[in-house]
């Protein structure tokens, strides 16, 4: 019996102490829960007596970091173009292809080097650069032969000095034939790069 008490004892001990430091805790969370309502409740009405002014916003370069603040570009709109730039444009010259081609000939060359000065002299203006097919192959492959006929003019014109954000393509493969007709003499005259103001 006295073996039994002697085990009972240590272990009685532990479970009271454990049990007596639990309620403290407690009892100190409950204490920590009530302390801050307590003192909301008394401070709340002494700001309803002592109205302070309203803090003025601060500037935002204050608030964040110089680091954290990026500028927007400003953005300009471009100047409206000239009767005489709209008539410039108009009168570059098409370029023609041969059959199944996207090479520039010499005389592609010629016409995109006059067409180069006559967009050097008029730097507001962007220019389309739209390639066409004739009516032969199907329509996927026509767009994409048409698409290349634009790529091959904007790059020539690039390598003589015209800026590329001057420049768009757009291909229409054989949407837009200038020549109705069904024989080698229409089809030479489909197979070419207008050039049209982008608006």
């Amino acid at each position: 019996m006295k073996k039994t008490l002697k085990r009972l004892v240590p272990v009685l001990c532990t479970g009271v102490l454990i049990f007596s430091g639990c309620a403290k805790q407690q009892a100190v969370k409950g204490d920590e829960a009530i302390a801050p309502s307590a003192v909301t409740q008394q401070a709340a009405p002494a700001r309803v007596q002592a109205p302070t002014p309203a803090p003025q916003a601060a500037p935002a370069t204050t608030a964040l970091p110089s680091s954290a603040i990026k500028a927007e570009p400003i953005q300009s709109q471009p100047a409206p173009l000239t009767q005489k730039e709209v008539a410039l444009a108009g009168a570059l010259d098409k370029i023609y292809f041969d059959f199944d081609s996207d090479a520039l000939s010499d005389a592609a060359r010629k016409t995109l080097t006059e067409n180069y000065a006559k967009l050097k002299a008029m730097p507001n203006v962007k220019i389309r650069i739209e390639g066409s097919c004739d009516e032969r192959g199907s329509d996927e492959y026509n767009l994409a032969l048409s698409e290349r006929r634009a790529q091959a003019a904007l790059k020539y014109l690039v390598s003589l000095g015209l800026p590329a954000s001057r420049l768009s393509t757009i291909g229409y493969g054989e949407e837009k034939p200038a020549v109705a007709g069904h024989d080698e003499a229409a089809w030479a005259k489909n197979r070419r790069d207008e050039f049209s103001i982008n608006k």
